[in-house]
C-alpha cells in the first residue's frame, strides 16, 4: 500500500461509520478513494444534481443548505455528505458549498453500495441525520438495571382490593381473606374507584383491633391509616424502595392520575431488587449524629459510580442522588430538633436548584432556604432557627454538600421568610424583573419542600406557575437572561474551550450544556403553567402544549440526556481513578462517539436558544 493510501487508511479508521469496519475492509476502501480539493466559496454539490460519490471531509469546512436556501448544517473534519442523494435515486437533496479551502475524500458509488449492503452498522449510520443519530445514541444508553429503570406499575400483579369507608373491620377482614391479600384500600366512593381515604393492613387488624379488644362492628375509619403515602404509577421502583425504607412502610398504594391502581408490598420491591440497592438511605436515618452521617459520604460516591456502571440514565441517577440529598437534610433536621427541642412555630425547609429538580449529581453545593409560619417573631424565635439552620448547613458541608458561595442557604437571614413574605417576594420578582430578581428567580423557582410543612412549598409553586404564566414581560426577561450561557460551539461547529485558568482548554458541561438547557426548559414550562420540577417532566408538559416547532421537544430531551450522561460518566471515571470529580472535560478525553454526538446536542441547544429569543419578546402578549 502506498504512503498516500496509508494516510487515508489512518484517517478514515478514526471516524464513524468506518471505525466499526474490519481492517481488510478499510484497506480496500483506502485503495479506491479519490481526493478532491475545493477553494473557499466553491459549490461542491447543487440541489437536484446527480451524485455518484460519498464525500468525507479531510480538512476544511462545508455548509449544507436546504432547497429553500436555509442553512441546514456546517460540517467539519470527519463529517460525511452526499449519502442521502446516493440513497435517493442519486439526486442531491441539499447543496454543499466549501466554507473554507477544503480537502475531501470521495468514495465511489460502487464502494458505498457494497458497504451499505454488506455492513449493517454502516447502513444504520448513513441512513440517519444528526438529530436522529443523537436519538440513537441516547436510546443505546437507556436500559440498565431494572431497579433503576423500571416503574412501579410493573410490580402490580392485580387490581386493588377496596372497601367503602362506611364498612366494618369484620367486612374488611372477610374481604381480605377471600381475596388473599394482606392490605385493603379504603375509598370514600368505591363505585368511582376514587378518593383514597386510607389503608388497612393485617398488622392494623392485629394491633389496633384484636390486641385492644375492639368489636368486629368497629368501623374501618376508626382503625385505618388515614394519612396515606402513595406513588404515581410512572415513578420508579427505587423511589418506592426509598419511600418504604424512609417511612418504614410495608404496603404502598400506587395511583394513576390520582386513582388507585394497585398496592405493592416491600417484599415485591425486594424480590425485584436483586444485584442493586440504595440502602444508603437506611444508613442515613439510622445515624445518631453528624459524624456518623459524614461517614456515609463515601457510600454515596460508591452508589453513584455503581449506578453509572449499570447504565442508569441521567434521570434515574439525578432522582436517586437528589433523594439521598433530601435524606441527609431530613435526618440533620431531626437530629437538630432532638437537641434544640420542638420548633417554636411551624416551618418548611426547602431544597433549591438541582436537588429540587431531581437532577443532582456527585459534584454539587447546597442551595436551601426556609419558610416560617406567619406568626414568626424574629426577636422571640430567631435564635432557634438560626441555630437550626447552622446545624443543618454545617452538617451538609461535612457530608459532601459544600457551602453555596452565593449565600443561598437557610443560614442567611435574607432567605428566612414567613409564608406571606415569600409570596410577596415572588410576586415582586415576577412583577418587577431586574437582573438580581431574575437571577434569584432562576434559583428559587426550582423549589421543593423536604421537611416540615411541605405543603407550603406546593402552594408557593402554584403561585409561581399562576403568576408567571400571566406575565409576558417577566417571561421575556427570563428568556433573555437564559441566553447568557451559550453552547461551546464555534462558527464551524468546533468546540470552544473555557479559558479560566485551572480548567483551561476544557469544556464545562454544566455551565455550557445542562444548565442552559434547564434554564431554557424552565422558561417554556413557566409559559405553559407547568407545575413539574424535573426538566424532563417539564419538557413533557411543554411538548403537550405544542408551543415548540414540530420535533424540537424530543430533540431537546435527547440533547439533555446525552450531555448529562457524558458529564455523569466522566465524574464517575474521576472517582474510580481517585481524582476529584468536576464538570469539566477535555475534548481529547472524549471518544469519537461522544465528540460527534455532543456536537449534535450542542447544535440542538443553539437552535433552541434562537427560537426562544424569537418567541419571548417584551412587546408580545
Amino acid at each position: 500500500m502506498q504512503a498516500e493510501q496509508l494516510e487515508i487508511l489512518g484517517f478514515i479508521r478514526r471516524f464513524p461509520p468506518f471505525n466499526s469496519l474490519a481492517d481488510e475492509v478499510l484497506a480496500s476502501i483506502a485503495q479506491q478513494v479519490e481526493i478532491a480539493y475545493y477553494r473557499a466559496g466553491t459549490v461542491i454539490l447543487n440541489y437536484g444534481d446527480l451524485v455518484h460519490d460519498l464525500y468525507l471531509i479531510r480538512s476544511g469546512a462545508v455548509e449544507m443548505h436546504r432547497r429553500s436556501g436555509e442553512l441546514h448544517n456546517r460540517l467539519s473534519e470527519g463529517s460525511l455528505f452526499g449519502q442521502m442523494g446516493l440513497l435517493m435515486n442519486n439526486k442531491v437533496r441539499m447543496s454543499a458549498t466549501a466554507l473554507e479551502d477544503t480537502l475531501v475524500y470521495c468514495l465511489p458509488e460502487a464502494v458505498f453500495n457494497a458497504l451499505y449492503e454488506g455492513h449493517e452498522s454502516f447502513a444504520d449510520y448513513v441512513e440517519v441525520e444528526d438529530k436522529a443519530r443523537l436519538r440513537q445514541a441516547v436510546s443505546r444508553q437507556e436500559g440498565g438495571d431494572e431497579l433503576l429503570t423500571s416503574t412501579v406499575r410493573e410490580l402490580i400483579s392485580r387490581e386493588p382490593v377496596t372497601i367503602a369507608l362506611s364498612a366494618t373491620v369484620l367486612e374488611a377482614a372477610q374481604k381480605m381473606t377471600a381475596e388473599g391479600v394482606s392490605s385493603i384500600l379504603v375509598l370514600s366512593d368505591p363505585e368511582q374507584n376514587d378518593s383514597l381515604a386510607g389503608i388497612l393492613t393485617d398488622r392494623d387488624l392485629r394491633a389496633r383491633v384484636l390486641a385492644v379488644g375492639l368489636s368486629a362492628d368497629t368501623g374501618v375509619a376508626e382503625v385505618m391509616s388515614a394519612d396515606v403515602l402513595a406513588l404515581e404509577s410512572g415513578q420508579f421502583v427505587f423511589e418506592a424502595m426509598l419511600m418504604m425504607l424512609r417511612y418504614n412502610l410495608h404496603h404502598l398504594p400506587i395511583l394513576h392520575k390520582g386513582k388507585p391502581l394497585g398496592v405493592i408490598a416491600l417484599s415485591d420491591v425486594m424480590r425485584h431488587e436483586s444485584r442493586n440497592n440504595l440502602f444508603v438511605v437506611r444508613h442515613i436515618f439510622k445515624a445518631q449524629n453528624t459524624e456518623e452521617l459524614a461517614a456515609i459520604a463515601d457510600d454515596v460516591k460508591a452508589c453513584f459510580v455503581r449506578m453509572v456502571n449499570e447504565d442508569a440514565n441521567s434521570q434515574m441517577i439525578g432522582t436517586a442522588m437528589a433523594g439521598i440529598g433530601r435524606s441527609f437534610k431530613q435526618r440533620l433536621l431531626e437530629l437538630a430538633e432532638q437537641e434544640l427541642g420542638p420548633p417554636p412555630v411551624p416551618y418548611c425547609f426547602l431544597a433549591l436548584g438541582s436537588m429540587a429538580r431531581d437532577e443532582q449529581l456527585i459534584v454539587t453545593d447546597q442551595d436551601n432556604a426556609i419558610i416560617l409560619d406567619n406568626r414568626y417573631d424574629a426577636a422571640a424565635h430567631g435564635a432557634y432557627f438560626a441555630d437550626l439552620s447552622k446545624r443543618v448547613c454545617d452538617g451538609l458541608a461535612l457530608c459532601g454538600y459544600s457551602y453555596c458561595t452565593g449565600g443561598i442557604m437557610a443560614t442567611n437571614v435574607q432567605w428566612q421568610k414567613t409564608r406571606s413574605q415569600w409570596e410577596q417576594c415572588f410576586s415582586d420578582w415576577i412583577a418587577n424583573p431586574n437582573p438580581q430578581s431574575l437571577l434569584n428567580s432562576s434559583i428559587f423557582f426550582d423549589l421543593d419542600g423536604v421537611y416540615g410543612e411541605t405543603q407550603w412549598a406546593d402552594q408557593l409553586n402554584a403561585l409561581i406557575s399562576r403568576q408567571a404564566q400571566r406575565s409576558p414581560r417577566f417571561l421575556a426577561c427570563m428568556a433573555r437572561n437564559a441566553l447568557g450561557r451559550t453552547p461551546p460551539l464555534g462558527f464551524f461547529k468546533e468546540f470552544v474551550m473555557e479559558q479560566d485558568g485551572k480548567h483551561n482548554n476544557s469544556i464545562n458541561l454544566k455551565r455550557r450544556g445542562t444548565a442552559p438547557l434547564a434554564d431554557l426548559i424552565r422558561v417554556h414550562a413557566l409559559a405553559v403553567g407547568s407545575k413539574a420540577h424535573n426538566s424532563f417532566d417539564r419538557l413533557n408538559d411543554v411538548i403537550e402544549s405544542n408551543i415548540l416547532p414540530k420535533g424540537r421537544g424530543p430533540d431537546l430531551r435527547d440533547a439533555m440526556e446525552f450531555i448529562a450522561t457524558v458529564r455523569i460518566r466522566h465524574q464517575a471515571f474521576d472517582l474510580e481513578a481517585g481524582n476529584e470529580p468536576d464538570n469539566n472535560i477535555e475534548p481529547e478525553n472524549l471518544s469519537d462517539f461522544e465528540r460527534r454526538n455532543l456536537k449534535d446536542a450542542f447544535q440542538i441547544l443553539s437552535h433552541a436558544q434562537k427560537f426562544m429569543k424569537f418567541r419571548y419578546q417584551p412587546n408580545r402578549s
